[in-house]
């Protein structure tokens, strides 16, 4: 009998989820392996948040909810808007998502049509290029030339070249770390908004900046879209909880798919995940093992012939610069897995032009695991 395969199926790999197969092979057979590979929290939810869980679970029942979430989730994230932001925004524009990544399904769903032309950055996440490949959606990457960051001026030289439907971008950037300055921020929202452009913002690593305030792009307007998650500044990467906040117009569209694709986001992380906002004072102190992990790193990796593409603003990533010591990132990668046990992501994930000269390093576990990774790099190089 023949088996169909779609050609959308034909998206690459992510290189990252690959290492960190192997890594944890390796790990299974008995290698002390320290793994900088995956933007992963090595701490776990934070206790209030388990401790809801619990109860939830105690209680015995978990089932559906409306497809755009509870409402106590979508109350405590439009307070979390009005307390961290500054800024006002309805529950009834919220919808809660199964993590960012059906965030982004559901962004793309709703809002364009196969062969609709939407920028991303790169280097970027490989997954806007994967999701919107398998959606039928043309990717127009744009190079950030240096800058580390899209700007108004980038993204207008992509539209006059050919027309765009919409531009997604990340700040703090992933794998860069890069934060769009606040004044650059305004001037794209404002560039796009004048060309019709749709805005998709990433702020999954929102309240990882080091160096001053988060700025959401809702507070430019209500025409664009946030993505952001509990994943990473929350530590609730397996929980695979997230939100949306959509202009009014997209709410409807987004609840119809969502009730097909998802039926909702986990019941069980949703009741969680409304306590997470209270968990402020254990998280910054997670925070602040990021900020020294950065410090280490941001003295070390120069040393080693590795500069890094941009300054590490936000997140907790360094994307840095290899080809000092190769031209292929993904054997570079392989070898340092092999050879030292140190599992980091080939730049390829990111740039499929010229990631071959950059890895990424994240630095999202502890001090001791990021020293021991440097101390094996800088013997094995």
């Amino acid at each position: 009998m023949a088996v169909a395969v779609s050609k959308r199926s034909a998206v690459k790999p992510f290189h990252a989820m690959d290492v960190l197969a192997e890594a944890n092979r390796l790990k299974a057979a008995g290698h002390p392996i320290v793994s900088l590979a995956v933007g992963q929290p090595s701490d776990p939810a934070p206790a209030i948040v388990r401790e809801a869980a619990a109860a939830a679970l105690a209680g015995g029942r978990i089932g559906y909810t409306d497809a755009l979430g509870l409402a106590d989730l979508r109350r405590a994230i439009a307070d979390h808007y009005r307390d961290h932001y500054r800024v006002e925004v309805e529950p009834a524009r919220i919808a809660v998502t199964t993590g960012s990544s059906a965030g982004f399904n559901l962004a793309f769903l709703a809002m364009f049509d196969p062969g609709d032309r939407v920028a991303i950055t790169v280097p970027g996440y490989p997954a806007y290029r994967n999701i919107l490949a398998a959606l039928g959606i043309e990717a127009v990457e744009i190079g950030l030339e240096g800058q580390g960051f899209l700007t108004a001026a980038l993204l207008e030289a992509a539209h006059r070249e050919k027309p765009l439907k919409g531009v997604l971008f990340a700040s703090p950037a992933n794998p860069t770390g890069a934060i769009i300055p606040d004044a650059e921020l305004a001037l794209l929202v404002e560039a796009a908004r004048a060309m019709g452009v749709t805005v998709i913002s990433d702020e999954i690593y929102h309240r990882l900046a080091y160096a001053g305030q988060d700025r959401t792009a809702l507070s430019l307007g209500d025409d664009v879209t946030v993505i952001n998650s509990f994943s990473k500044y929350y530590c609730m990467t397996g929980w695979r909880i997230g939100w949306m906040v959509l202009p009014e117009r997209l709410v409807r569209p987004v609840e119809r798919i969502a009730q097909s694709l998802y039926i909702s986001a986990p019941e069980l992380s949703q009741v969680a995940a409304a306590r997470a906002f209270e968990a402020t004072d254990v998280l910054e102190v997670v925070k602040d093992r990021y900020r020294a992990n950065r410090a280490l790193l941001d003295a070390a990796l120069p040393e080693l012939g590795l500069p890094l593409a941009a300054p590490m603003d936000g997140g907790f990533y360094a994307y840095c610069d290899v080809s000092r010591h190769t031209n292929d990132s993904m054997d570079f990668a392989r070898r340092l897995l092999a050879e030292c046990h140190v599992a980091a992501t080939p730049g390829l994930d990111f740039d499929t032009a010229e990631g071959s000269r950059f890895m990424r390093f994240s630095y999202a576990g502890s001090e001791a695991d990021v020293a021991t990774a440097l101390e094996r790099l800088k013997g094995w190089l």
